[in-house]
Formats: C-alpha cells, structure tokens, sequence
C-alpha cells in the first residue's frame, strides 16, 4: 500500500518555483518577471514562478522515473487501475491514444454513434473502420442513454474480427448503460473494452454513485479529472487493468498526441486531486451527494418542471425500464423544462442573463447540471431560486415539442459508409448546397442537437433521408454541430 497522503509531484514543483536561481531555460517568462501586467493582476505573480518546464527534478512525462511515475503509480492505487498515465490534453488525447493502441488501419472497432468527437478523431488518426451501434433512446424526452449488451452481442456475431468495444459511460446527462454485462460479452472475444468515463471520475469514492469502469470489469478508461474533482482544465487520466492493452503502444501514442512541453500546473492538479479524493474523496462525495438531493427534490416540486431520475413515470419503457440506462449519477441533474412553454435553450439563456445561474448545457427541452465537490449550499439556493422565479415570472403556454421526427433513428436512417473516416478526411473535399449533396460521400461530422447522435460521418454516404430528418430537425428547433457551416445551406463533400 502506498501512502496517499503523499504528493510527490506537486512538493518537486513548489520546491524547484522557490529555489533561487537564474533561469536560462523555458518558459520566456522566466517565473513570472516576463508576464504581462494585466495577466499578473487577474492571476498574481506566484503561479507562474510554478510554470516550469522539464527540470531535472521534475522528470519526463513520456519517460518518467520520477516525480510524475511515483504520482502516477499514487494515481493507479487509488483508481484501482495496474497503470495510470497522466494526460495533459485533456480526455480528447487519452479516446485517440486508446483507439490508436488497439487497432490499425482497415481494423474493426464497435461503438455507439453518441461518442465524442475525440473517438471520431481517433478514427481518423488510425484508419480503423467504425461498426455504430445506436445507444438506447427515449422518445418522450428525446435524451439518448448507452448502447445495450444485446446490441453489442449482436455487432460482434457479426463481426467477430473487431479488435475493440468502445463505449460512453456515464452519458452527458449522468446515465450508465450495463458496462459489467457488456464487458463480459466483449471479453468472450478476447478484445478489450474501452471506456469513455470523462465524467465519471468521482465513481471510485462513493458507494452510492454508479460502479467505476474499472470496476465492473473495463480494460481501459480515460477521466476528465477537471470536470467533476479538483484538477485545472485539461487535465486528465488514463487507466489501464489486465493483460488486453498493450501499455507500450498506450505510451507510444500518447507520446505522439501531447506536447513535449507539458505544462506543470496540470500535472501537480492531477497530483493534488488525487491526494485529496484518496484521503476525502468519500466525505467530499457524502456533501456533494446531499446538495444535489436537495436540488433534486426541491426543484421537482416545482410545478412545470420534471427532474431526470432511474424511475420517471408516467414514461413507460424508458427510464429505469431500459436496458441502455441502469444507474445515474445522482450529481448530475437534468430538468425538463419544457412544460413551462420554453425550449431548454431559452431557459438557459434567461437563467444565465437574468437569475445569475449557469447551466452545463442545454437542449430542446432540458437544462443539465454538475454539482460537484466545488459546489456550496449557496449555489444549490440560487439555482432552486432561479428555477422559482423562471417557473413563475417566465411561463408560457404549453410547448409542443414533436420529437416523433427523430425517434427509432435506427429504422429510419440508412447508414452506409463508403470510404473509412481517414480516407474521407484526407480525400480532396468540396463545398456544395445542401439540396445537392444527395448520393455524395461526406467529408464531415454532422451532428444534430436532439438526439446528440452525429447522423454523418466522415466517408457515410448522403441520403434523402438523411437530408430530409435534418431539415426537420433544424425546422423544430434543433441545432446542428460539428460541420463547418453549422446554419447546413453547404455540406463539404468528397470531390
């Protein structure tokens, strides 16, 4: 057991920001004294005489021997992990490292279509050829859960070659598909499950948030440490257990997708944070826990508003019924505002403009949530404060929100990819009117806001029906993402 209370990184990097020297090495600033006037004010000068570069006491990221190996290895002990790699680019590297440690170019990978981009640009990174699996979908409330343990057991009696299940757990909005169940399927092939757990990086310290990834039997997870515990943004992990991934090729591609300049500030967060969950983690999550109940029950007594939970009824065979969505992140807080006659995205806007409250994000008809570790009774009064007022100055009549045009996406849309998205990525493009890129091969992502499932990837051939359920979507409200002209008049194409 090693002691967790140890922060070997974090004391390296205050002891080296108080030695005295002169310093003829980067950064220019040299500890500050070059920064500029307006940064020192909003900032102080202390931060940057800690914005080193890789000292000799501070070791090396892409070889580490010591400072950084012994808080990674802190790091993995306190995961649950067999190695840990500190990640300086956010979870976007750690998704393209695991996907480029597993397979190559031409090789099989099974994921949901509600991935991140990053898995896209993994795709595209090592030329492997995407198997989509639609994630569970609710209807009534038009939010996608997880892909399902049948649907991966179907994708790979279909394709038993595929080196890697890829899958999203939590969702955006905090819901966790049966990753045990799934991992057993994928293990019965002999390949491994990767897991994209950016938001669930607070799940190994409180019995009553859902079963870590690691857990319940993933052979590799990657966490955004900034997004749900104490780490400065971008700074993220990624865990490896058994003997399915080749830790080699992990380093190799990680060595290939972040800076040989890693910054230090991250690196000590990562260290810092780690420290604090190991030795608080339950206490903070207990506190943590209680705020986002009293939001929950609070805000769910408010006439108009319906909050997300495992059982919602009256809707029938979703929620708490699904096979897609069997545990929630009770941090994570979803209300469906649509009943008080606004879209989600213009609740958002009068919460943030008007009522001081900041939502993670919004869509047709929901606002989501984090309440985290850094929250503090008084934001969970201003946001249940806020939704009084909006429920009560703000209502209108009823919205009708017809999400029947983007429901069974799976049996409406014909999906066909002609080329793999690396091909179409670096095929010579061109931009067309949308009316005319029927039958074309597209040179972008596509994705539309509801569902949150990109509709076109890179190398998916264009259809009328596709081109149709977009324009709909686009006519009821919704918005699109990912493309270059995101008002979708052109579409950029494979000449």
């Amino acid at each position: 057991m090693l002691n967790q209370n140890q922060t070997p990184l974090l004391d390296a990097l205050k002891a080296n920001a108080a030695r005295p020297h002169a310093p003829f090495y980067t950064p220019g600033h040299k500890l500050g004294e070059g920064i500029s006037q307006p940064l020192v004010d909003l900032l102080g000068k202390a931060v940057f005489r800690a914005d080193l570069t890789e000292l000799a006491d501070l070791d090396h990221l892409f070889a580490p021997q010591g400072v950084i190996q012994e808080a990674q290895q802190l790091a993995s002990e306190a995961y649950g992990a067999s190695q840990t790699w500190f990640l300086v680019n956010g979870s976007t590297c750690g998704i393209e490292a695991a996907i480029l440690a597993t397979c190559g170019t031409g090789d099989k990978i099974i994921l949901p279509r509600n991935v991140h981009s990053s898995a896209i640009a993994g795709l595209i990174l090592s030329g492997a050829i995407p198997i989509f699996l639609n994630p569970e979908y609710d209807p009534v409330l038009d939010i996608t859960h997880s892909i399902t343990p049948n649907a991966v057991q179907s994708a790979l009696q279909q394709h038993p070659d595929a080196k890697a299940v890829l899958m999203v757990y939590p969702t955006y909005y905090g819901v966790c598909g049966d990753l045990s169940a799934i991992a057993n399927i994928t293990h019965q092939y002999n390949i491994p499950l990767l897991v994209d757990e950016a938001h669930g990086a607070h799940f190994a310290f409180h019995p009553e948030l859902p079963t870590p990834a690691l857990a319940a039997g993933a052979d590799l997870t990657v966490q955004s440490i900034h997004k749900v515990l104490g780490a400065m943004t971008q700074a993220s992990m990624l865990h490896v257990q058994g003997n399915r991934i080749d830790c080699d090729r992990i380093s190799k591609a990680l060595q290939l997708l972040q800076s040989t300049s890693p910054s230090y500030l991250l690196l000590a967060s990562l260290d810092a944070a780690r420290q604090q969950m190991a030795l608080h983690g339950k206490k903070l999550m207990s506190r943590t826990l209680q705020l986002a109940d009293e939001a929950r029950m609070r805000i769910s007594q408010i006439p108009g508003l319906l909050v997300l939970e495992i059982l919602s009824p009256p809707y029938q065979g979703g929620l708490g019924g699904s096979p897609g969505f069997i545990a929630l992140d009770k941090t994570r807080l979803t209300v469906t505002v649509s009943d008080l006659g606004l879209t989600g995205f213009e609740a958002d806007e009068i919460l943030d403009e008007k009522l001081g409250v900041t939502a993670e994000f919004a869509s047709l008809q929901h606002l989501t949530f984090i309440i985290s570790l850094g929250n503090i009774p008084a934001d969970i009064e201003q946001l249940v404060q806020g939704f009084i007022t909006l429920a009560k100055e703000y209502r209108r009549s009823n919205l009708t929100v017809k999400n029947q045009v983007w429901q069974n996406l799976d049996r409406t849309l014909d999906y066909a990819l002609q080329l793999s998205p690396r091909e179409a990525f670096f095929a010579v493009s061109e931009t067309l009117p949308l009316t005319q890129t029927n039958k074309r091969i597209c040179a972008e992502i596509v994705c539309p806001y509801p569902p949150g499932i990109p509709v076109l990837m890179p190398g998916e051939v264009i259809t009328k029906s596709v081109l149709e359920y977009l324009q709909q979507i686009q006519a009821m409200g919704g918005f699109i993402s990912g493309c270059n002209d995101i008002s979708l008049r052109t579409l950029k194409v494979v000449k």
